[in-house]
């Protein structure tokens, strides 16, 4: 275990995407406004010597290498996300079988290893995949932040019912970046 541990971690989530899916196209359009933020975010996490984690789906390939699901989500609709967002060599990238960043993953092995107790959630599909992942951290204990600037569903209404329960219910904290 490291001697300094960073305290928190930034989760991005599904932010690697296809877009190829029922209301994919909506979801686009949303999660466009967010990558910036995001982004910010991210800058201030490794300027904090935070760790960045990613969590992905794994698009059937079941290989944590960003590389080839980059070029297998990769599209002519979200290469200006994916170029944006790209994961950097310090980052740690995980897939994800399921909804749940938790899931049959190493998640929570990474973040007791690297000394993280509080999180900071992000990404996509706001209502489905990051909401899964604060609820299962929330009943791991940990504190969350989940900027609101920093998470998209396909519908609003859906965002914000995401947001509303992650503040109501998993005590969130739910401010923007």
């Amino acid at each position: 275990m490291n001697q300094e541990k960073p305290q928190q971690a930034l989760l991005i989530i599904d932010m690697i995407n296809d877009f190829k899916f029922q209301n994919g196209d909506m979801l686009l359009q949303h999660t466009i406004p967010i990558i910036q933020p995001i982004i910010t975010l991210k800058n201030i996490y490794k300027a904090k010597g935070y760790p960045i984690i990613y969590i992905n789906d794994h698009y059937n390939l079941w290989q944590a290498n960003y590389d080839k699901i980059i070029a297998l989500c990769k599209n002519e609709k979200n290469i200006q996300i994916i170029e944006q967002i790209i994961p950097e060599e310090d980052d740690y990238f995980l897939i994800k079988p399921k909804h749940s960043a938790f899931y049959g993953t190493a998640l929570h092995i990474l973040l007791h290893h690297l000394g993280v107790n509080r999180l900071a959630i992000t990404g996509i599909a706001g209502n489905i995949c990051v909401l899964f992942t604060a609820n299962d951290a929330y009943m791991r204990e940990y504190p969350l932040w989940v900027p609101e600037n920093c998470l998209a569903s396909a519908s609003n209404d859906d965002n914000q019912y995401a947001l509303t329960m992650m503040k109501n219910v998993l005590k969130a904290q739910i401010e923007p970046v």
